[in-house]
């Protein structure tokens, strides 16, 4: 499945923000969720607009992507 770039670039931008919580309490991690869950938001919109001008399965795109970011195909080389 051809994944567009601002996609990939969306979800590490959400993973960032959600690895940010680590360690943190009260009012400083009920900061960071929000930034966290805006970041998620805003990917899962991208992802189900995507997926609907594509004629693909959003459930499957976002599979898609989120392994394209966590579990990178290790590079030639």
């Amino acid at each position: 499945m051809d994944i567009p770039d601002r996609l990939i670039s969306l979800q590490q931008a959400a993973d960032a923000e959600h690895a940010k919580l680590a360690g943190l309490a009260d009012a400083e991690r009920e900061t960071q969720w929000k930034h966290w869950y805006d970041a998620a938001v805003t990917v899962q919109t991208a992802v189900t607009e995507h997926a609907k001008e594509a004629g693909l399965s959003r459930v499957a795109l976002e599979s898609a992507v989120k392994k394209a970011v966590r579990h990178p195909a290790p590079a030639d080389g």
